[in-house]
């Protein structure tokens, strides 16, 4: 390989995992996932929204949205997100209900309805208070009784997930959207790395690039990250900035105050003594 990708950028991420060609390898990466929740291993699926190298190169940082329904019409999303921001839970039950919400025409019964996944690749945390890197939200209760088996969201934070040794296929495809901006051909590539899908991924990377056109896309893309998370990073230093000054403000103002406050007090104590004299 001429370059090093970074399989987590996006037109590389879909081309992965939202292109015709390597459909096997999003069968293959659901099953991975969701192995525990699936009733029967999904065995093909239909790309709803297939990879289109025409897209625009400076659109939005939410990077990419891989829909697909299988063969029993269940419908699954799946999504990439570098960056952490405020509002980005909310997003993520949004999109799952948009996904949900879709599936009805004009006067269609609720019982045409079929489960949903939504999976999130997060490369900042979101849960900020344990160290899992898995975590499902589906529909309970605060017994943990299920309201509907209608799918529900799946969060895999890279950042948590440290592995000694791959056990399972969903481990090796968590190293691979890890460490994959570090894997060379050139090179003698990990053990984790020797199966038929990750030897097609590492196709799709080659391929970012060894073609002149496609390396172009994946540094136009690079470039535009780098600029959001930049403006993303002025604008979170403008509010520590304004945070901290309205609180030096504060503190001006109740030592101020507490000035004035003892300043009354003396006076109090001056007159007390003149009374007493």
């Amino acid at each position: 390989m001429k370059h090093q990708i970074d399989p987590t950028v996006d037109c590389v991420f879909k081309a992965i995992l939202g292109s015709e060609e390597n459909k096997n390898l999003l069968v293959h990466f659901l099953n991975a996932v969701l192995s525990s929740e699936l009733q029967q291993p999904i065995t093909s699926v239909s790309i709803l929204n297939p990879y289109n190298d025409k897209e625009h190169l400076n659109d939005k940082l939410s990077i990419v949205d891989v829909k697909a329904r299988d063969n029993s019409d269940q419908l699954y999303q799946i999504e990439i997100q570098l960056a952490y921001y405020e509002s980005l839970p909310a997003r993520i039950i949004y999109t799952w209900a948009d996904v949900y919400n879709q599936q009805l025409q004009s006067g269609n019964d609720y019982d045409k309805l079929k489960p949903t996944y939504s999976i999130w690749l997060m490369g900042d945390n979101l849960v900020k208070d344990d160290d899992q890197y898995l975590h499902s939200y589906k529909f309970r209760d605060d017994a943990g009784k299920l309201l509907t088996s209608h799918g529900g969201i799946w969060l895999l934070e890279l950042k948590k997930f440290h592995a000694q040794h791959i056990d399972s296929e969903q481990e090796r495809w968590l190293q691979f959207f890890k460490d994959g901006k570090t894997l060379n051909d050139n090179n003698e590539l990990p053990e984790w790395m020797g199966t038929e899908e990750m030897r097609q991924a590492m196709n799709t990377l080659r391929q970012f690039s060894e073609k002149e056109k496609n390396y172009f896309a994946y540094q136009a893309r690079q470039d535009y990250i780098r600029q959001q998370n930049s403006i993303r990073l002025d604008g979170e230093r403008k509010v520590e900035q304004e945070r901290a000054e309205k609180e030096a403000a504060i503190q001006r103002e109740q030592a101020a105050i507490q000035r004035e406050q003892q300043a009354l007090a003396e006076i109090e104590r001056l007159k007390a003594l003149l009374k007493t004299q």
